[in-house]
């Protein structure tokens, strides 16, 4: 949603790996025994994911899996061949977390082949919601009430069609993920570090001696990852758990960041500090706006620059309007948090005041 301090746009950036542009179709080379699959999301402005195919004796992991759709599967399949695997060679799914893009396509293989999927415990509540056979509204509504955002809420809902969730496409894992821990892979030791924030059970996987981090959505190289969009019920603090999430990352070593949107990039160092750079001055850029007097996260949203290209709140679509609220409210409460300012509630979501 609103722009980082990358002095490169993700509709442009070019991966070392490849040559080319990083959404570019291929099983890219980017360390020995490991290549970087870009998987298309239709209909999406990320336009690709990047999933991750690490060899072993024994078989494939895969870091993430792509979107349940016939042509990422349909290209994952060409592309594990032109390194001479296929789907029954895939022994293992790590999932950094539960997004359609990432999930899916995994329990879709994992069920059919039947390879190991592991994802973080935090996205077990999620699933369960989804999985919840009375589930009948949009689950986000309530949440974008809270920020102020009743009007963009109805229109979410009335944009909702009846279709229930295909269940086959959020089957629980076979494996949870819980807590810092390491996994072995082969000959390679990983890393898994819980990183909430993007999402509850978000986790990355840092190769120490290959010196890569398989970063997910936590550190992206051109963007930054939506924070307060999750399914509910939500973090109480999503945005102090991503800060703090990036400083478990910043006292790792500096390593090339494999992200799950963009191009590899060198340093998990400098993109970190970017990133809370970034959102400090987010902060300030909100107590700015209580300065004016007691406002929803609706309200500081309009007041705000979104996108890299500092457009106006009523430029964004409807979904955009809805994830920038929520966004919003994130960086509110953490205010909040801080003592920098003060909530109260009332029916029209949660009303935010500057502090004395």
């Amino acid at each position: 949603m609103p722009s980082s301090t990358s002095s490169t746009s993700t509709a442009h950036a070019i991966s070392p790996d490849s040559g080319t542009h990083w959404s570019a179709e291929g099983a890219w080379r980017v360390a020995e025994g490991i290549h970087r699959i870009p998987l298309p999301l239709p209909m999406d402005g990320l336009k690709a994911i990047n999933v991750y195919v690490i060899e072993t004796p024994d078989g494939l992991t895969l870091i993430d899996g792509g979107w349940a759709i016939t042509e990422a599967r349909e290209l994952l399949d060409r592309c594990l061949r032109e390194v001479g695997y296929g789907f029954g060679d895939i022994r293992r799914f790590l999932v950094t977390h539960v997004h359609r893009d990432h999930f899916t396509l995994a329990t879709v293989l994992g069920r059919e082949y039947g390879a190991e999927v592991a994802l973080g415990l935090g996205e077990k509540p999620a699933l369960e919601l989804l999985n919840d056979e009375n589930l009948d509204r949009n689950p986000f509504a309530d949440v974008l009430v809270t920020a102020g955002a009743r009007e963009v809420a109805d229109q979410w809902v009335a944009a909702q069609t009846d279709e229930k969730p295909d269940l086959s496409l959020w089957a629980f894992p076979t494996t949870w993920l819980d807590g810092d821990h390491r996994i072995e892979v082969g000959h390679r030791t990983i890393d898994a570090v819980h990183t909430p924030g993007h999402t509850p059970g978000h986790f990355v996987f840092a190769e120490q001696q290959e010196g890569v981090l398989f970063a997910g959505d936590h550190v992206l190289p051109t963007i930054t990852p939506s924070i307060g969009f999750t399914v509910p019920p939500p973090a109480t603090l999503p945005l102090g758990d991503f800060m703090a999430s990036l400083a478990k990352v910043r006292a790792l070593p500096d390593l090339r960041i494999l992200p799950a949107h963009g191009p590899v990039s060198p340093s998990s160092h400098q993109r970190v500090d970017e990133l809370l750079a970034f959102h400090e001055h987010r902060l300030d850029l909100s107590l700015v706006s209580l300065a004016g007097g007691a406002r929803t996260a609706h309200v500081v949203a309009q007041e705000l620059p979104w996108t890299r290209h500092d457009r106006a709140y009523t430029e964004l679509d409807l979904f955009s309007q809805g994830m920038a609220s929520m966004e919003t409210k994130a960086h509110l409460e953490l205010l909040v948090a801080q003592g920098r300012a003060t909530r109260t509630e009332d029916a029209d979501g949660v009303i935010f005041t500057a502090a004395p």
